[in-house]
């Protein structure tokens, strides 16, 4: 089946249409309106510098219910110690770019093109993104941030430059989600780091009900302010 080619109006295709590997259609731009119409509809951008715009929904999709996490012995030592701060929405451009320099382990090297970085620091700027931050004394050693809309949070991409840093950063940040309330946690593509915090492989389909059960509209009012600083 062919990619599927955007132009100009706001349409995806349905997700049923992507390829084997997740890619539904190619094009577009990375306008707030088009990115969230994408996450509410399961899809997500993901792409290199010398690449157009791909846009994905991979079957299976991996995602961790905020109330089902799971942190092993040395992980729960470790939040006990409480060395690191973790704050919110404190350093959302120091974060993004820290992660854009953190290649994922599959897919493109540099994948945060600059592009995507200053549409994810205007969805910042509109409240639908959101950052973690992991400081040691004064010093931003981890992070991550990810997309609020509805009772679901998208997880993007994350950073540490001491270990269990981000580790951290995720764990404080589920609990948190757990206590407002959210039901769902997107992580995208499955990892041996996510499944290790209780994250699970789920079918495509079932994941549309989830993200639909979790309130995820277009026009669903972004969750700036809840993240306390």
């Amino acid at each position: 089946m062919p990619i599927y080619q955007l132009i100009d109006d706001m349409i995806f295709p349905p997700v049923e249409h992507a390829e084997d590997g997740g890619i539904l259609a190619i094009g577009g731009d990375l306008s707030p309106r088009r990115l969230l119409l994408a996450y509410s509809m399961g899809i997500f951008p993901w792409f290199g510098d010398d690449q157009p715009i791909l846009w994905w929904s991979p079957d299976p999709r991996c995602i961790l219910e905020p109330g089902a996490l799971r942190v092993n012995r040395s992980m729960a030592k470790e939040l006990r110690r409480a060395r690191f701060n973790i704050t919110y929405d404190r350093a959302f451009s120091r974060v993004i770019e820290a992660c854009a320099k953190t290649p994922r382990r599959e897919g493109p090297g540099t994948w945060l093109t600059r592009d995507m970085l200053e549409a994810y620091k205007l969805l910042h700027g509109l409240g639908y993104a959101h950052s973690v931050e992991a400081w040691l004394e004064d010093r931003l050693v981890g992070g991550l941030y990810g997309i609020a809309v509805g009772r679901c949070f998208f997880g993007e991409s994350m950073f540490h430059s001491i270990d269990n840093a981000s580790k951290v950063a995720f764990a404080t940040l589920v609990t948190r989600l757990a206590e407002l309330g959210y039901q769902l946690i997107d992580c995208q593509q499955t990892s041996t780091h996510l499944l290790s915090f209780g994250a699970r492989e789920i079918a495509r389909d079932l994941f549309l009900q989830r993200l639909e059960a979790a309130g995820i509209l277009p026009s669903t009012h972004p969750a700036k302010g809840i993240f306390p600083v």
